[in-house]
């Protein structure tokens, strides 16, 4: 492939043609409330032990990976949008493909992780200190966070290496499944498509809807209407979570490919910008033992002052 400078057509909404700046301001303000979001996540989580467990483990991580989410998008589109630029250079695209790509695969299994770790605790609670070990969980993120990183460099170096037909990217940032459309028929392209779908989308899906499909049964067996509701208030947020993420991404890239982008952008924007800036909202106001500790935080900084 040669080295093109790669052309973004950003949101082609007519309606926010001469509205540019407020269209900015708007990512802008999600940005930071989501970086400010998951960063008092991971401060609450670190700060109170009590929240040193495989759970709140799971959800520090995702909070980084939230703000790898939006970070790999967001600063550069609000430039675009601003600058009128509409232009990467080929290192550009193609490292923004690689950190976007990272962290939607990281993330994908993560949310299975997290799933997993629900499922022990409430189906196996006698095991979930053997299973899930402070050693287990280190070997849990490690392997998240190098599969993530494999595939992404696997996807990424395919993808500039085939050979396109336009260097215009129909999609605001450079992302794989863009590329399938302007790219001449490859097989290597296809087959690593697929092996993205199916062990980085329907299989952690799958296995998820598996898990908590045994934590229902589980909690609908308990005899306490008081015990399923503490059994359940343990896993909404991360199910509220799961089924937000997994519904924009399914979406998104199972819809065919459509003449007027306007409707898909959009999804594409509540999946890779909305959701993470949404995910410490749901956690903060659905789970108690976040609450309690940020609101003990915010009690001793009061008191410090």
């Amino acid at each position: 492939m040669e080295n093109f400078t790669y052309n973004f057509f950003i949101l082609k909404f007519t309606m926010y043609s001469e509205n540019k700046t407020m269209l900015s301001f708007f990512f802008v303000l999600i940005y930071l409330t989501g970086v400010m979001a998951n960063t008092t996540t991971i401060t609450v989580i670190y700060r109170d032990h009590r929240l040193h467990t495989p759970m709140y483990l799971f959800l520090s991580n995702l909070a980084i990976v939230d703000i790898c989410y939006t970070t790999s998008t967001v600063p550069k589109l609000v430039h675009m949008l601003l600058s009128g630029d509409y232009t990467l250079s080929f290192s550009e695209c193609f490292l923004q493909m690689y950190f976007f790509l990272h962290v939607a695969c990281t993330e994908d299994l993560l949310l299975f992780v997290m799933a997993y770790d629900r499922y022990v605790a409430i189906c196996n609670p006698l095991h979930y200190h053997s299973v899930l070990s402070k050693k287990s969980c280190i070997m849990f993120m490690g392997v998240v966070w190098l599969a993530g990183c494999i595939i992404s460099v696997i996807a990424t170096l395919t993808t500039c290496n085939i050979h396109l037909y336009s260097n215009i990217v129909p999609q605001f940032l450079c992302e794989f499944k863009a590329f399938g459309k302007i790219s001449c028929p490859n097989v290597v392209f296809q087959l690593v498509s697929y092996m993205i779908v199916v062990f980085f989308g329907v299989g952690p899906f799958l296995c998820s809807l598996i898990s908590y499909t045994r934590v229902i049964i589980v909690i609908l067996h308990i005899k306490s209407s008081d015990g399923r509701r503490k059994a359940f208030s343990t896993c909404s947020s991360h199910l509220i979570v799961l089924t937000m993420y997994y519904t924009t991404w399914m979406v998104v890239y199972s819809m065919p490919s459509m003449k007027d982008s306007v409707f898909e952008q959009t999804l594409f924007i509540l999946y890779a910008i909305i959701t993470p800036m949404l995910n410490p909202l749901i956690y903060s106001v659905r789970n108690k033992d976040v609450k309690r500790a940020l609101m003990k935080l915010v009690g001793h900084k009061v008191g410090g002052e």
